[in-house]
């Protein structure tokens, strides 16, 4: 995974920044307080560890990409930011008093390794809140219309809900809690499914460019054939129809989120 965003991390920064929204989910949460120590594994360039940094938290920022980290590092010297992976902090048993993650599991090798080294360094009560998307919900995203191979690519990497609930049970933590999101039309963080009420979107190449799903996953003739046929079919009305043929209830990304047990029994 490092090796992948050391090569898209040179302009990923420009499109993925903190969205407002998103960041007062997290706080919400998360439930930080201004004297513990919190941890944003997979903090990429920091934009969300930075954002909570700014309201008075203190983190300390993980990421195996030595170029996410030096972007990380420019935009806010007051964390501590160590190149390091979910299987392997580098930290102390039950230093950290809650952990984020964001659209980062999918990039571990191992779900119940890295949970269960969480569960390690996390503090009896702590919660670890997970930001993430499922196969179940992606399916329902328009851009299997366009994108079918990048989509099914996308998919096959994305753990299910369920195999998450698993490794995070099995690591220790208590029965997880639920939360979709449904992308809104002012997202400012331009991830795979930002273009969800915005088509637009995905005609910009630095947005596609800070996409892991079109950067790494992609084969260009899909990328470039789905986006003309996006193109015709905007431009002829029928895109419309393709939109409302996707709509559900499943939420386009889930919180998930797990507790450390206030007392662990021997």
């Amino acid at each position: 995974m490092g090796i992948k965003y050391d090569t898209i991390g040179h302009n990923y920064d420009q499109t993925r920044k903190a969205d407002k929204y998103l960041t007062e989910r997290l706080l919400h949460h998360l439930s930080p307080n201004k004297n513990g120590q919190y941890l944003d594994i997979g903090c990429g360039t920091g934009n969300y560890t930075d954002a909570l940094q700014k309201r008075g938290f203190k983190f300390i920022g993980i990421d195996p990409s030595n170029k996410m980290l030096e972007k990380a590092k420019s935009r806010n010297q007051q964390i501590s930011w160590r190149i390091g992976t979910a299987e392997n902090t580098g930290l102390e048993s039950a230093s950290i008093d809650g952990i984020m993650a964001s659209l980062t599991i999918h990039h571990w090798p191992d779900l119940k390794k890295g949970f269960s080294e969480l569960f390690r360094v996390l503090r009896e009560g702590g919660a670890m809140v997970v930001f993430t998307s499922t196969p179940e919900q992606m399916k329902g995203y328009w851009l299997n219309r366009y994108f079918p191979k990048m989509l099914s690519d996308s998919m096959t990497q994305m753990p299910s809900y369920a195999a998450v609930e698993t490794a995070m049970t099995a690591s220790g933590f208590e029965k997880c809690k639920t939360e979709k999101y449904f992308v809104l039309p002012d997202l400012q963080d331009k991830f795979l499914y930002c273009g969800k009420q915005n088509p637009e979107i995905y005609f910009d190449d630095s947005v596609r460019h800070g996409i892991s799903s079109f950067s790494s996953l992609a084969h260009r003739t899909e990328v470039e054939e789905g986006l003309a046929d996006l193109r015709k079919d905007l431009d002829t009305g029928k895109y419309e129809q393709i939109r409302k043929s996707y709509e559900n209830d499943l939420g386009d990304y889930l919180y998930i989120i797990g507790k450390k047990p206030a007392s662990i029994k021997k």
